[in-house]
């Protein structure tokens, strides 16, 4: 147990640039605390606790905004920073060395049974106030941008981004850990550009057009007076 609580706190230093120190990280970071509440959850709800572990999980909620259901799984060293409305399900499975910032929702899409929350692969990166909603597979070492709703299965080392979000980079390469969530593409962003240019070209050839107009209409009036 303490070396998973050394490892959690670790992981804040090691993606958080603002973390200054131990007694800091312990007193103050509300997704340890969510972390570390969950866990204990977790154990009440693997020995059939189930109201205790519903229990324990709304205290912690209530003090650190973050409800993660007791009934995930969840790998080590899981890093939430701010974590203001996060929310995690009860069939979620979270690997290793993920990162989750805060607005984040891991939810389903329906009142189905069974397996009905996303698995989140390894290295994985969910920015500030995305959606990944239903039972499918964040591959290992992926990003999705913030804002994004995930619908569908994300490929390993991928970036995600938009509504409904798309796949905009896979390499085949790992993903590096910058934590660098913003610099991200956008394909709408993309295609208003591109509709935009659009435009600014036919309101150019309209302009000609009505310059051609104007000029033919101003020959056949000098013909006319002649």
């Amino acid at each position: 147990m303490w070396k998973r609580m050394r490892e959690d706190i670790q992981a804040v230093f090691d993606r958080d640039p603002a973390a200054r120190s131990v007694l800091e990280v312990v007193l103050t970071y509300a997704g340890l605390h969510a972390i570390w509440g969950y866990r204990i959850a977790h154990k009440l709800f693997e020995w059939k606790w189930y109201t205790a572990a519903r229990i324990v999980s709304q205290m912690t909620r209530f003090f650190t905004g973050i409800e993660i259901h007791p009934g995930a799984k969840i790998g080590r060293r899981l890093f939430i920073d701010h974590g203001a409305g996060v929310v995690i399900g009860e069939t979620c499975e979270i690997g290793d060395d993920v990162t989750i910032y805060q607005g984040v929702t891991l939810g389903g899409t329906g009142k189905e049974k069974g397996k009905r929350h996303p698995t989140i692969g390894n290295n994985v990166i969910i920015a500030s106030g995305a959606k990944v909603l239903g039972s499918f597979k964040i591959g290992d070492n992926s990003k999705i941008g913030a804002g994004s709703v995930v619908l569908q299965e994300v490929p390993p080392n991928s970036t995600v981004v938009g509504v409904k979000a798309k796949v905009v980079v896979q390499d085949g390469k790992r993903v590096k850990h910058d934590l660098d969530h913003v610099n991200l593409p956008d394909p709408i962003a993309d295609m208003i550009r591109q509709m935009q240019a659009e435009l600014e070209k036919q309101q150019k050839e309209l302009a000609e057009l009505r310059e051609q107009i104007k000029s033919l209409k101003e020959k056949e009036n000098e013909h006319t007076v002649i």
